[in-house]
Order: structure tokens, then sequence, then C-alpha cells
């Protein structure tokens, strides 16, 4: 079965479905920097856990788990707000196609594109409030102690 389509009418669906891609760059740049920190608490972890099978001091150790227990917490919310971010992605990608859709064929579910949208900005939203929980966390780490001063 063909549809017949009309090039103005194409056009206009082109540049109807393209402005919500302008967020799927928003959410590409954010996935990698989400993926960036995560990387680095999984680099950090294996090397707490390889000072930890090489200390034999119990406070070493106990600081090491510590900090671990931070980092898994950290992970989880990396974790999350990629996998949210990778939702958004999903749901405006469905934007796309139904107000593309919507525009150049008779296709009748557009209130389908509203709530993809709205999806998207909610899960856009979440991963934000994950990256934003993750980052305080990490500034807690953050240890500015001033350095001893030598003697000369």
């Amino acid at each position: 079965m063909a549809f017949p389509l009309d090039p103005d009418t194409v056009s206009h669906g082109i540049a109807l479905s393209v402005a919500p891609v302008f967020l799927l760059t928003a959410v590409a740049g954010m996935i990698g920097a989400v993926a960036n920190r995560l990387a680095r608490i999984i680099d950090r972890a294996r090397l707490l856990e390889e000072r930890i099978e090489n200390h034999t001091r119990p406070q070493d150790n106990a600081k090491a788990y510590k900090e671990l227990s931070v980092l898994r917490n950290r992970g989880l919310l990396a974790n999350t707000s990629i996998a949210l971010l990778t939702l958004c992605a999903f749901c405006i990608g469905i934007t796309i196609i139904v107000l593309f859709l919507g525009e150049t064929v008779d296709f009748t579910g557009l209130r389908l594109s509203i709530v993809a949208f709205l999806a998207g900005i909610v899960c856009f939203l979440l991963a934000l409030a994950c990256f934003l929980a993750e980052t305080l966390i990490a500034a807690r780490l953050l240890n500015f102690a001033k350095p001893q001063s030598t003697r000369n």
C-alpha cells in the first residue's frame, strides 16, 4: 500500500521532527560525561580493592572499606543516571518517529508523541538529579587538608 507523499508535507514533517533531535544531542553529551565518571569510580574501586589485599593494618582496611561503600553508592547513581538517559533518548526517538508519521501519513497516534516527549523530559530530569547526587557525594570525599609544612 503506497501513500501519496507531498514533498512540502514531508519537508514540514522533517522540520517538525528535527526539533527534539537537539535534546538527543544533550542526552548523548550527558551519557558521555556520566560514563566517564563511572569509569573513574570503577578505577578507584579497583585500586582500593588492590590496597585492601596488600595491607595488613586493620585501620587502613577500614578506611578503604568505607570509601568502597561510598564508591558503590556513587556507581549505583551513575548507572541509574545512564539508564534514565538511555530511556530518555528512546522516548525522544519515539517522539520523533510519531511526529514525522503524524505529519506525513494519516497517523492518528499523535497523543503518543506528547506522552513520549514528556516521559523523555521526566527521565532527563531524574537523570540530572542522580548526576547531582553523585557529584555531591563525590565532593564530600574530597580532602582539602593543608599539606604539612617542612622546616628548613
